[in-house]
């Protein structure tokens, strides 16, 4: 079993600093003093290493993390349990650790989308969080994994009815948004016509949507004629 500090001494084996002065510019809510600089293909690379000789459970219940990079490579590593029942707790017990958008996004179990039914009903409890990136998470899971077969109207209603100021958030809503609007386009596109959303979610989701190759030119001219001011 590889300790804490063994497995921070590797990863420190891995640092590029000038990738760490770029990465700290991107991760606002991160101390840059935590960001060390370990590049994403090294950190899951690493992490599969890690799972596939067992020695990861000390470090799983090493929270919280001092590095970024950790975050990173705890998010890799319950991303490869195959166990939905023990991946579920441990992002359970992870998400009220992180901090930053990039760890929250780049946590995606790989088991989730086998196990559809159990997911959403931890969804919908993520979705009523008051942690901030547990609420992304929530968002970013519901997009990954029901808006296309499993599509059901009342999806987007519930993230219409989160009603949040922070940043972070309202990003994953505008983003989610955009996404059904590529996907879901005849059913999506109501609760923006009736303004549901706030004026700057309303108005990030038309511009993502806008930048997307999925939304045809025809539906991008009408959703500029539906920005607010």
């Amino acid at each position: 079993m590889k300790s804490i500090t063994q497995i921070r001494t590797e990863l420190l084996s891995m640092v590029d600093s000038n990738y760490a002065k770029f990465n700290s510019q991107l991760l606002p809510t991160v101390d840059s003093l935590k960001v060390i600089g370990v590049r994403t293909p090294l950190l899951r690379q690493y992490a599969k290493q890690l799972v596939k000789s067992g020695n990861v459970d000390e470090f799983l219940l090493d929270l919280p993390h001092q590095l970024f990079e950790e975050n990173q490579l705890h998010a890799f590593i319950i991303s490869e349990i195959k166990s939905y029942d023990d991946c579920l707790a441990a992002v359970e017990k992870f998400l009220p650790f992180v901090d930053n958008w990039a760890t929250c996004d780049q946590l995606i179990p790989r088991c989730f989308a086998r196990n559809k039914d159990s997911l959403l009903c931890a969804i919908e409890r993520w979705l009523c969080s008051n942690h901030e990136y547990t609420v992304r998470f929530g968002i970013g899971m519901l997009m990954r994994h029901f808006l296309d077969a499993d599509f059901d109207e009342r999806y987007n209603a519930l993230v219409a009815s989160i009603s949040r100021d922070e940043y972070y958030i309202k990003m994953m809503q505008a983003w989610y948004f955009a996404t059904a609007l590529a996907k879901q386009y005849d059913a999506t596109l109501p609760i923006l016509q009736s303004k549901q959303l706030s004026i700057w979610v309303h108005n990030k989701t038309i511009q993502k949507a806008i930048e997307s190759y999925r939304v045809s030119d025809e539906q991008k001219a009408f959703l500029r004629s539906l920005k607010r001011v």
